[in-house]
């Protein structure tokens, strides 16, 4: 769908038709949820963030600028709410170090993973796990949601600079610990 073809509906929303709404979760409500699933780790995370993600897209549409695409703008709110979540689980595992409830949720996520491809996604996602934050997003989103630097810059409000060196540097590491687990 074209940014015209999407401006079109949010202004729909924004006269009161929800079905237009409706329409631009479709849309993006996927894209949204496996950036999240990516940069977090796990189903359920993941699923909250893509809730909040819509809803905050359902309360400020109307501050939307139409500078650049809604996704755009959208993968900028759910970078900010998957990096809010790191964060918070990082100081949450630094208190609680030895608390089963963190293992027990992880099993509980490995019963959404299809069965044939659980190795797969399970070694992609240790190995995003094993860079750096920043170093991850930029990997995601030109990997996964394959933006070119510019956009992603829109997005992170980083220099296309750094971008590149992060991805530089993600890369350089992933091949890395590729060749150490063989």
């Amino acid at each position: 769908m074209s940014n015209e073809e999407e401006f079109e509906l949010i202004k729909e929303f924004l006269r009161g038709k929800e079905k237009a709404f409706n329409k631009l979760v479709q849309i993006h409500q996927k894209n949204i949820y496996w950036l999240a699933r990516r940069m977090v780790g796990n189903h359920f995370d993941a699923d909250e963030i893509t809730q909040q993600v819509i809803i905050i897209m359902y309360q400020k549409l109307k501050k939307f600028k139409f500078n650049s695409s809604l996704s755009t703008w959208l993968y900028k709110i759910t970078r900010t709410r998957s990096l809010n979540l790191i964060k918070r689980n990082k100081v949450k595992n630094f208190f609680s170090l030895n608390d089963s409830s963190v293992k027990q949720k992880a099993t509980e996520d490995n019963i959404f993973v299809d069965l044939e491809n659980k190795e797969k996604i399970e070694r992609v996602q240790k190995l995003l796990n094993n860079l750096p934050v920043k170093q991850r997003e930029v990997f995601l989103f030109r990997n996964f949601e394959e933006l070119n630097y510019e956009e992603i810059s829109k997005i992170t409000g980083k220099s296309i600079g750094a971008l590149k060196a992060n991805y530089f540097h993600a890369s350089k590491k992933i091949l890395e610990m590729m060749k150490n687990e063989n």
